[in-house]
């Protein structure tokens, strides 16, 4: 477009200036002021559209690290919170769905024994366990340390439920062998779903005290609620 562009102008241009201008010289004109804007215009203009999409994948990319946990390759913690407010605010009044807090049990053990590589093999290989049970519409987010954060939208509370479980065995059926020696890993997760209108702090709040639940039931175990059905409680996580 923008060679054509030039050549529509230079065209113009040389017809108003030599507009007195008859013959063979004329049709000279006409076709150097054709010829001349595709041959410094159409290299040009290429050139710089490759540079204008080199810095858009450039700054897609920048992005992308700007938005996602380089070790998981999960959504970091504000851009997920920043995902999920977003459709939160943007669903209907009659939106339904739920957020599940998931954190790897005993991860400081591993650390302990293993080394902070091979834990970090551990939260990858967990990572992944959780994303092979999700839908291509759900958010997985890395909260921090060992814990990940899913948002499911469209589900209800017993679908938040089966999915949890999911979650759950898959952690549990993941082969994680540091130094050759298999070691078992689960997770503890707890959620809390919707079906009108909430903000993700709310759901936050509430899907963490039932993770701190599911911690005290035991470890490895689910705990879900609708936040219509929980008690304003303050519950505080242990260290």
């Amino acid at each position: 477009m923008g060679t054509l562009s030039c050549v529509l102008l230079s065209i113009a241009f040389t017809t108003v200036a030599f507009n007195d201008l008859r013959g063979d010289l004329a049709w000279r004109l006409l076709a150097g002021a054709t010829a001349l804007p595709i041959l410094i215009g159409a290299p040009l203009f290429f050139f710089c559209s490759l540079r204008l999409r080199s810095l858009a994948i450039a700054n897609m990319r920048l992005d992308r690290v700007a938005r996602t946990d380089g070790l998981t390759a999960c959504l970091n913690r504000s851009a997920f919170a920043d995902r999920v407010g977003h459709w939160l605010q943007s669903a209907s009044s009659s939106a339904i769905g739920a957020l599940l807090m998931i954190d790897a049990d005993n991860f400081k053990a591993i650390n302990d024994l293993y080394g902070h590589d091979n834990g970090d093999h551990a939260l990858t290989i967990i990572a992944r366990a959780i994303r092979s049970v999700l839908r291509r519409g759900d958010f997985v987010g890395r909260m921090g340390g060992e814990e990940f954060a899913v948002f499911l939208p469209g589900v209800t509370e017993q679908q938040a439920q089966i999915v949890a479980e999911r979650i759950r065995l898959s952690v549990a059926a993941a082969y994680f062998a540091p130094d050759g020696q298999v070691h078992p890993l689960s997770v503890s997760i707890g959620g809390a779903a919707f079906s009108r209108p909430a903000s993700f702090a709310q759901l936050f709040r509430i899907a963490d005290q039932h993770l701190y639940g599911a911690k005290r039931a035991g470890r490895n175990a689910t705990a879900l609620a609708d936040i219509d059905d929980h008690p304003v409680i303050a519950l505080r996580r242990s260290a």
